[in-house]
């Protein structure tokens, strides 16, 4: 601590971001700050009131950095970036990284059309969005081609082409052909694609139905039919919206719920006073540490992720309290939006009412979770094999060598009915010298290396891929730990497949085909998969790479020019000595070395 103490005096009371390091150069938290040097104090000066999960962080920080910046708005975009760049541990992180699909109306180009978009370019395009889930989207795009003439195509039509089937079709009015359809006529049909995005239904129905007595004047009765089924059809659709408020305008609502360290986030999508979308997030075990947070540092921390997506802000968002650092949230919203947002607190009416549904929407989230099957099977396990908790995240290892050469641990991360592929680690093996063959201190390091690694963001339970020794092994690693895996250590062997416990002096048989022995079985075999492949990707570089590179006086060219003559190693080690010397470059004495080095190395080889 001395070190941070004297770093702390040197810090500058300006606005920036901070990093927060343990030992190992991991990062386990980005914040941002008015005054650097006050809020970095305020962790580590006696008798700071943290709550339980800041103490515990502040236990691991070992070294901080930080970046000074010019406003308090650049420093919440900074911190933003950061936070998605690292996902540390003590931050709110939501695995949902994917951009929302938004409807693209391109009135900046001679002959718009529409189309969808995952990524919002400030190109004087129209974007309506965001629409989740995809579904109502597809089906708002399908109704736009059916029932106006947008071309779906995206031609530049700078020059004149035959009409496609499209056209044919009564899809598309085919300006491609230069004669169809005047540029004018294009426009009012791009117009009234407009007002129904928009929502302004009402406006349009009366637009067109005035268009529609027009035609029947003119006796184009054709024509005025064609425009009533269009009529029609958007009274269906009128009528199967979910209108919120007529004249609300753009909202999105975020409500939340907190149960047992997990928690669950809720938005509603409102746009032009209709509902078009809502998205839930659940954030289990680690992630859920936020659960302890102050609501006002927890609703920052989930708006900073949520809107640092490819997304436009709305003019309003409901939330229950104001988030920390609210007015530069307004601000780096605002900026995104290009225009005015606001963060409200609605105390009644209907914004209230709405708010209080996304929260009890948010507590089925939770609830739902809890009552799952995958839960289910959680709490046998914990019941099965004497674990101190039903397990939210199961972490497996194994070791995987050939006689002692390239040992290799491996890790894998199930959590929420999947396997997170982000938090899987390979291990080179440094403190166990290879030839030794020692399976339990290979595992020792595999377990201590990874667990140190992840932090508090490690697996409730850990699985380990063997027997009784291996699981002793394992256990020697984490009671090294500061914080052990909070379900406990368990060992699943094969042939038979059975399980070891440090709970029970006996395994526990799991060939009974039961959903908590599958998921069991299932992790230790995709554990196995993943250590053995790293180990081959390995011991194929070496077989490949080593004999030839090890022979002085061979290169690349060199290496090249035998590779070409004898097409394998095989055959340069079946080949005589003079037919290698013949090779570009070689002679007779480095054929000679060649023949002995490769003769040498042929066990390794095979």
């Amino acid at each position: 601590m001395d070190a941070i103490e004297e770093k702390l005096k040197k810090t500058p009371r300006q606005n920036g971001v901070y990093i927060f390091k343990d030992e190992s150069e991991k990062v386990l938290y980005v914040g941002k700050a008015k005054s650097l040097r006050n809020r970095l104090r305020s962790y580590f000066q006696d008798g700071a009131a943290l709550d339980e999960r800041k103490q515990g962080m502040v236990k691991r920080v070992r070294d901080f950095s930080y970046i000074v910046t010019d406003s308090e708005l650049e420093a919440l975009i900074l911190e933003a970036n950061l936070i998605k760049q690292y996902k540390p541990p003590f931050n709110v992180i939501l695995r949902d990284d994917k951009n929302y699909p938004y409807l693209k109306l391109t009135i900046n180009e001679p002959w718009p059309r529409l189309e969808v978009v995952r990524r919002i370019v400030r190109d004087g395009a129209l974007y309506f969005g965001p629409f989740i889930p995809a579904s109502a989207m597809w089906e708002t795009l399908a109704f736009v081609r059916r029932h106006f003439g947008l071309r779906p195509c995206r031609y530049r039509l700078d020059k004149k082409m035959r009409p496609c089937l499209q056209h044919q079709m009564g899809r598309c009015p085919a300006p491609c052909d230069g004669k169809s359809i005047s540029q004018e006529e294009y426009a009012k049909t791009v117009g009234e694609v407009r007002l129904f995005l928009e929502g302004k239904k009402q406006g349009l129905l009366k637009e067109l139905e005035m268009k529609m007595k027009k035609l029947a004047e003119e006796e184009l009765f054709e024509d005025a039919a064609r425009l009533r089924d269009r009529i029609e059809a958007l009274k269906r659709a009128l009528e199967q919206q979910k209108v919120i408020q007529p004249g609300f305008g753009d909202i999105d609502v975020i409500g939340y719920a907190v149960n047992g360290g997990r928690l669950a986030f809720q938005v509603f999508f409102i746009r032009r006073g209709l509902m078009i979308g809502a998205k839930d997030f659940y954030l289990p075990h680690n992630l859920a540490a936020g659960g302890q947070m102050p609501p006002e540092e927890l609703l920052a921390g989930f708006m900073e992720n949520f809107y640092a997506k490819e997304i436009i802000p709305p003019a309003e968002v409901l939330v229950r309290t104001k988030p920390q650092d609210a007015v530069a949230l307004e601000a780096w919203l605002s900026e995104k939006k290009q225009g005015r947002v606001k963060i409200l607190v609605p105390l009644r009416g209907k914004k209230e009412d709405l708010l209080g549904m996304a929260e009890r929407n948010a507590v089925e989230v939770l609830k739902a979770r809890a009552a799952s099957p995958e839960q289910k099977t959680l709490e046998t396990l914990k019941e099965r094999f004497y674990l101190r908790k039903a397990p939210a995240s199961i972490g497996a290892f194994d070791i995987s060598t050939t006689h002692g050469a390239q040992p290799v641990g491996g890790f894998v991360f199930w959590a929420d009915g999947e396997f997170r592929k982000d938090f899987y680690r390979h291990v080179k093996i440094k403190t166990v010298p290879g030839g030794k063959m020692d399976d339990y201190a290979m595992m020792e390091e595999t377990v201590s290396r990874v667990l140190a690694d992840l932090a508090d963001a490690g697996p409730e339970l850990v699985v380990i891929d063997g027997g009784k020794g291996q699981l002793e092994s394992a256990m020697k690693a984490v009671y090294g730990l500061s914080t052990p895996p909070a379900a406990g250590v368990i060992a699943v062997a094969k042939n038979p497949d059975r399980v070891f416990t440090t709970r029970t002096e006996l395994p526990v048989n799991i060939e009974d085909g039961s959903p908590s022995s599958l998921l069991l079985k299932r992790i230790r075999d995709e554990v196995h998969r993943f250590s053995i492949g790293f180990h081959k990707k390995l011991r194929g570089k070496d077989m490949l790479s080593s004999p030839l590179e090890s022979v002085k006086g061979i290169g690349r060219h060199k290496r090249f020019e035998l590779l070409k003559q004898f097409g394998s190693l095989e055959a340069i080690r079946q080949a005589d000595e003079q037919d290698i010397a013949k090779v570009p470059g070689i002679g007779p004495e480095l054929a000679r070395v060649i023949k002995n080095t490769l003769y040498g190395q042929k066990n390794v080889l095979e």
